[in-house]
């Protein structure tokens, strides 16, 4: 009697966390073989834009796994019409291997919400079900409620297992094939068949698009809570470029991309630093958050061609910087005031940009450190001496040290 993982999901791409995740089931608990099985339809989401066929997630998936000795890769989804039901799958897999035992190897997601698939009994019949969870995360307590669920309702047999923490999911790896930086969570042999056959948008001229074209790129980028956001600053932009005398287009293309690389997180900013020859700070690089300005800068000059404002527009983006150029001033502004921003002030800042572009930009960078002090947060060098410099020019002083020092 063997003892057989099965691991199925769209693998699109397959990346090294979901060969992770196989090799930790299989060493855990002494298993035979892991079964990959790429699905055709998933029933539970649409499968994203761009994304290649069936046929071509295959072939990526046996690249992935071919120097693994433990793995064998599955078509059986692929030979069935219409939506991949795992419970569908597993009777197939118990007619193909009747002495055998299955084990269903589930990540976070699939685990917590299995009971809400389609005949979950039947799943639970046909396989043990294997919940693997990061380590380092504080979800244990959730991952033994549904075990208990999933025994009590079903009669399953759970098991769940620590994986190490690999956090990296499809949606980031396919946002790093066209940020150029995919190289740490891709096996090569699979980068290689995404290169050749020109997969997710790897080898498309992504330089000087089209506005629209430029939009759809940029915005299928984001995560979707951001995308009304980077809208309403480049619309922003652009109105505010109307009345001050700048570019009204150039503002319109920095705002679409001044966030393109913002769905990107911490230790993959870092990738970009490094693809790039990005210099940054020891501030910054305890910061993340204000990294993708600079990453951001860097995709849109290399990645998609754009003008030298464009691109430093991007990089002053979250900072301001001493004596900014009247384009850098619109997109930082706009960026904080555009219409989905909701603070205390805001109104207030909206009704001056209209009619004083450097008081209006003087007054945000004001509120933004009042932010920072009361979040007891540090305030970078670019930042202060932005504000130090905007003061002078405008008669006005601001002593930043007595400013932290205010009650806010």
């Amino acid at each position: 009697m063997a003892k057989i993982g099965v691991f199925g999901g769209t693998f699109n791409p397959p990346h090294k966390g979901h060969l992770l995740a196989a090799e930790t089931a299989w060493n855990s608990l002494g298993l035979d073989r892991v079964i990959f099985l790429p699905d055709s339809q998933p029933p539970h989401k649409d499968m994203p834009d761009g994304s290649p066929d069936a046929m071509a997630r295959l072939e990526l998936v046996r690249a992935a796994t071919a120097h693994l000795p433990f793995a064998s890769v599955s078509d059986l989804e692929l030979q069935r019409e219409g939506k991949s039901y795992t419970a569908d799958t597993l009777e197939l897999l118990r007619q193909q291997y009747p002495e055998d035992t299955l084990y269903l190897i589930t990540g976070t997601d699939m685990f917590l919400t299995l009971h809400s698939w389609y005949h979950p009994e039947r799943i639970c019949e046909n396989a043990v079900i294997v919940g693997l969870r990061r380590k380092g995360t504080d979800q244990a307590a959730e991952f033994e409620a549904q075990k208990e669920k999933l025994e009590q309702a079903y009669g399953a047999r759970v098991i769940l297992l620590e994986n190490d923490p690999l956090e990296i999911s499809s949606s980031r790896v396919r946002r790093l094939l066209v940020l150029g930086a995919p190289e740490k969570y891709v096996p090569e042999p699979v980068l290689e068949i995404i290169r050749k056959r020109k997969l997710y948008g790897v080898g498309r001229n992504y330089k000087n698009l089209p506005l629209d074209q430029l939009r759809e790129v940029a915005t299928g980028l984001l995560k979707k809570k951001r995308v009304d956001h980077v809208l309403g600053c480049a619309a922003t932009a652009e109105k505010l470029a109307g009345i001050y005398g700048a570019d009204p287009v150039t503002a319109l293309r920095a705002g679409l991309l001044h966030d393109v690389t913002k769905a990107i997180d911490g230790e993959d900013q870092l990738l970009l630093v490094d693809k790039y020859d990005i210099v940054i700070s020891d501030f910054e690089r305890t910061h993340p958050k204000l990294l993708h300005a600079k990453t951001g800068a860097a995709v849109a000059k290399y990645v998609f061609g754009e003008s030298e404002a464009v691109e430093k527009a991007i990089y002053w983006h979250t900072t301001g910087r001493a004596d900014m150029t009247l384009m850098e001033k619109i997109v930082y502004l706009a960026d904080y005031m555009e219409p989905t921003r909701s603070f205390p002030g805001v109104e207030a800042l909206r009704e001056l940009a209209w009619k004083d572009l450097d008081h209006a930009l003087l007054l945000a960078f004001r509120m933004c450190v009042d932010e920072l002090v009361r979040e007891n947060k540090a305030v970078c060098a670019d930042s202060q001496e932005a504000l130090d410099f905007l003061a002078a020019q405008l008669g006005e002083t601001v002593n930043l040290h007595e400013w932290r020092k205010r009650d806010c």
